[in-house]
């Protein structure tokens, strides 16, 4: 059975053109008492031009599984949920398009009238947009609403926002195993929880795992990594960090811009300011700060997904109008 999965996983990954596995890449920016650690990037960004990061990661599993259980993949179709910049959905729509699989984005606002670079990618790649008022978005998880969905769509595959869902954490183990390095200290960006979820199954509870709040959710994000994965109660090696949001899910500050465009110079690697560059910012902070044991080996986990680049575009188009 692993054979027949390992043969399954290969193909879908050549298939799909997918560049794993990723490098681990040593990265010495100019921060304030770097030299007291070894700092690493997880390079999954390189994954794939589209279809990079830990939203492959998330949705390989998932998309292995509804292949398995239908021969023709055009007879499938999935239904899954984002905003408009949602990397989770340009993903998503890259991959149901290169497998011929139906793919229905319910999208949080109305866009209609003015679609964004990633709406206007995923309609160009086939995929049927359906715009909800955030009030009706609120309701992406609960049973009534959903049950409702599946009545109209009876034949459809619902994937959770992000793609967090319990068979990401299999994707997430692939990366785990993947490590060429023995770290003292694992960090990442943590929004829908199932990266850092997957980590804390896959990861030795000698490793130290940090996970960076990209929202106001302290509590929330807890409650969603213990729902993906329960067995995290017992663990006492995981910590979410809720200092660093700048304000709430996509929320910048000049400093955390400024902080981005000067990563990219430095290490000319690219990060946005709603998860990896917002993570790395963090991480900046913490270090210079002392808060992580000195003399530590540092894993910080790329997750890909630059559409939080046009974001940044956009605003600044914005305020030169």
């Amino acid at each position: 059975m692993i054979v027949r999965e390992t043969k399954a996983s290969n193909e879908l990954e050549k298939k799909l053109s997918i560049n794993t596995p990723s490098v681990e890449q040593r990265i010495t920016p100019n921060w304030k008492n770097l030299d007291n650690y070894q700092l690493y990037l997880k390079r999954d960004d390189l994954i794939h031009p589209q279809i990079s990061g830990n939203k492959w990661r998330k949705l390989k599993y998932q998309l292995l599984s509804l292949i398995s259980q239908n021969k023709q993949p055009s007879n499938l179709h999935i239904i899954s949920f984002g905003g408009g910049y949602s990397n989770h959905i340009h993903a998503l729509a890259h991959c149901c398009h290169q497998l011929n699989v139906k793919l229905t984005a319910i999208i949080r606002g109305d866009y209609s009238q003015a679609l964004t670079p990633m709406l206007t990618d995923i309609q160009q790649l086939g995929t049927r947009i359906e715009f909800v008022t955030k009030i009706q978005y609120k309701r992406r998880n609960d049973s009534d609403y959903l049950q409702a969905m599946k009545y109209e769509y009876p034949d459809a595959v619902i994937i959770p926002e992000g793609g967090s869902h319990k068979l990401a954490l299999q994707g997430i183990k692939d990366m785990v195993n993947e490590l060429n390095h023995d770290y003292d200290i694992i960090i990442c960006p943590v929004a829908s929880a199932g990266t850092f979820a997957g980590l804390i199954k896959n990861c030795s509870d000698k490793v130290a795992l940090h996970g960076i709040a990209m929202l106001k959710g302290q509590g929330y994000l807890e409650d969603e990594t213990l729902k993906l994965f329960p067995d995290a109660e017992q663990s006492s090696n995981w910590q979410i960090h809720h200092h660093f949001h700048c304000g709430g899910y996509a929320k910048k500050t000049p400093e955390l811009i400024n902080f981005c465009h000067t990563f990219m110079a430095q290490t000319q690697i690219p990060v946005e300011p709603i998860y990896s560059g917002k993570m790395l910012y963090a991480v900046k902070q913490l270090i210079e700060g002392e808060h992580l044991l000195a003399g530590s080996k540092i894993l910080t986990i790329h997750t890909g997904g630059l559409q939080g680049q046009r974001v940044t575009r956009a605003c600044l188009e914005k305020s030169t109008i």
